[in-house]
């Protein structure tokens, strides 16, 4: 399942010097499977050209409220209406103003006033532009009437200042407008419990004992509950990915940690998907200091850590993965089982294309009432959809 494709968006383009970014959007949004129809202001113009924007989504762009070589820009209200998001980046002070004080003297502002589907704003200005209380006036009227903001971050700014101002990265950008899209989904109002990662069981203040989990399946298949409606809370291991956005995103290192999170996140849950490679033993003792390398030989002795998965109780969904390197079926049915899942995700992880840290992944499903399906190898976010295509219909059974 792919949130952006066939979608209608207006990316609408204002006069900041960050508009050059808008075109890696535009083509990010239309290589998702999106139609971008780009709107851009008389500002915008002075940064980017039209030509930019049109070579990267094959598709006019829209310019002037009144342009006799356009019909579409005399129907601004049909434009409005037909669209799935609209989205303005990046947003001025200035184009805030007008559209949060309800003025509409061209054709993004009219478009702003009419449209009746997620509107996504991502502020970019200079530090102190974005501090003046009439600015952070104007964001609170956006905000009141619902008006999804992303960004301003912290960084530098074109005035060689170091401050708030800079926009969003594309990527957080594209996620926002993933999430509103989705948020009448098939999950919308579900508190959905994810965990990702590879836990860290220390050894001493330098070393630990780990696994080669990268946490991958674990953020797709978050972020694919979240683009479906959900509520979500990543319970993640330290890995090399940045948070996603639109969910609450809790750290846990070890083994004992993650239990303790995923405890408290699973009260009031409705789903819990078990995708972190939790360490099965952790030293016994751990070193308060670093262990110097003197002996030939030093020895470990490990204790079993919890079993998460067989500690959740409740009336939710519990689906577990099982990364193995032989008898897959075999010894995911009995993970199933002992564990009392309703769904289990397996992989060979020897595999060419389902190895830790790849992009893509091939799955087993099996259900506790027997059904096993085998998926094809695939990229790890449609795989994540194809678990929660199952995570539905559970849900949808048990209500």
């Amino acid at each position: 399942m792919e949130m952006l494709k066939d979608k209608r968006i207006i990316l609408g383009v204002s006069g900041s010097i960050a508009a050059y970014k808008a075109v890696d959007m535009a083509s990010k949004l239309t290589q998702a499977g999106a139609l971008v129809d780009v709107v851009m202001t008389e500002g915008a113009l002075e940064f980017v050209t039209p030509l930019s924007f049109r070579s990267v989504t094959h598709r006019l762009v829209l310019i002037k409220l009144f342009d006799a070589d356009s019909e579409l820009s005399l129907e601004h209200v049909a434009l409005a209406e037909r669209v799935d998001a609209v989205v303005v980046a990046p947003a001025t002070a200035n184009l805030m103003a007008k559209v949060a004080n309800g003025l509409a003297d061209d054709l993004l502002t009219c478009i702003l006033l009419a449209v009746q589907a997620p509107v996504i704003v991502a502020p970019a200005m200079d530090g102190h532009m974005y501090d003046n209380p009439a600015t952070q006036e104007n964001l609170s009227k956006l905000r009141a009437r619902g008006f999804i903001l992303v960004g301003p971050v912290h960084g530098r700014l074109a005035s060689g200042l170091v401050g708030m101002g800079r926009l969003a990265e594309v990527d957080e950008i594209i996620a926002t407008i993933k999430q509103a899209l989705g948020r009448k989904g098939d999950l919308a109002g579900r508190r959905i419990v994810v965990t990702a990662g590879g836990t860290r069981e220390p050894i001493d203040p330098v070393r630990h004992i780990g696994n080669r989990s990268s946490g991958k399946m674990g953020y797709a298949v978050a972020e694919a509950a979240r683009d479906r409606g959900g509520e979500v809370v990543l319970v993640t291991s330290p890995t090399s990915l940045p948070d996603p956005v639109g969910m609450r995103v809790v750290k846990a290192e070890t083994a004992l940690e993650m239990r303790g999170e995923v405890l408290k996140a699973v009260a009031k849950a409705d789903v819990l998907l078990m995708a972190s490679a939790v360490a099965d033993y952790r030293p016994k003792e751990a070193s308060d200091t670093k262990i110097k390398k003197n002996a030939e030989t030093i020895t470990l002795t490990l204790v079993r850590t919890p079993d998460i998965l067989s500690e959740v109780q409740g009336d939710l969904v519990k689906v577990g993965f099982a990364a193995e390197s032989d008898n897959l079926v075999e010894n995911a049915q009995k993970k199933l089982k002992e564990k009392h899942l309703d769904l289990i995700v397996a992989n060979d992880v020897t595999a060419a294309g389902s190895g830790f840290a790849s992009d893509t992944n091939q799955v087993v499903l099996i259900e506790r009432m027997g059904k096993v399906e085998q998926l094809p190898l695939m990229p790890k976010g449609e795989v994540a959809h194809r678990i929660l295509d199952r995570v539905a219909m559970l849900l949808s059974k048990r209500a």
